[in-house]
């Protein structure tokens, strides 16, 4: 474990539609010390009020995850690309060589979500979007891979990273672990709930940024749903 990033702590802004936190520099927000961690660029913890959202935007060579903890979102793209994406589930956008894209909560309530940036292990390629569900209920206590730069790994949606985006439930008192390797950089959020990862407690929606451990693991101090990321 290199360091826990406490929820409270973290950068970030109110813009009113928009309540953001970031575990990395991002926009006006920047912090020396926390500009990446290995490929991950970017992780916001963003809250959307209903029917509001960020219109119409540019992205090129980057791999964007969207995580949704609450409510949905909605994906408009400029391949004609169009879908919901709800609470649980999560989608990809490669962004490849240029694509630009919009993301509303047309909800009735507030969407809450994660949305991950990994650098592409090399740049360029066509754009791509897609969204899968995550079986989040189906109580195993393992992590379920939702995002992987090995072609094809467990059904996930592709991604051109050196990396994994990974999610698992635990009610309190279950234990997991994920082998990480002593050269990879792992990233972990709670998305609710409150755990011990290798002995350190971990709160709802604090960072914990790991590096130079072979074995992760997990216990759930509460009933948690758990993000991941495992990157080069």
């Amino acid at each position: 474990m290199n360091e826990i990033r406490p929820f409270q702590e973290l950068g970030g802004a109110d813009h009113g539609w928009l309540r953001t936190r970031h575990h990395f520099s991002f926009a006006d927000y920047f912090d020396h010390d926390r500009t990446h961690w290995g490929q991950l660029r970017v992780w916001n913890d963003d809250e959307i009020t209903p029917n509001t959202g960020f219109p119409l935007h540019p992205h090129a060579n980057m791999e964007i995850i969207t995580y949704v903890r609450e409510g949905a979102i909605t994906h408009r793209d400029s391949l004609g690309n169009e879908g919901r994406t709800e609470a649980g589930d999560v989608q990809v956008m490669s962004a490849g060589t240029g694509i630009r894209h919009s993301e509303y909560n047309l909800e009735a309530v507030v969407t809450k979500i994660f949305q991950i940036w990994i650098l592409p292990t090399a740049g360029g390629g066509e754009p791509t979007w897609g969204t899968k569900p995550f079986p989040k209920r189906n109580g195993s206590g393992a992590f379920v891979t939702l995002a992987s730069g090995k072609s094809g790994e467990d059904g996930a949606l592709p991604i051109r990273a050196d990396a994994r985006v990974l999610g698992v439930n635990l009610k309190a008192g279950e234990t997991t672990s994920y082998r990480l390797g002593a050269n990879r950089h792992g990233y972990l959020v709670p998305a609710s709930g409150s755990i011990e990862v290798n002995g350190v407690v971990v709160n709802s929606r604090d960072g914990a940024a790991i590096a130079d451990v072979d074995v992760v693991k997990i216990t759930a101090l509460t009933d948690s749903e758990v993000v991941l990321v495992d990157a080069i």
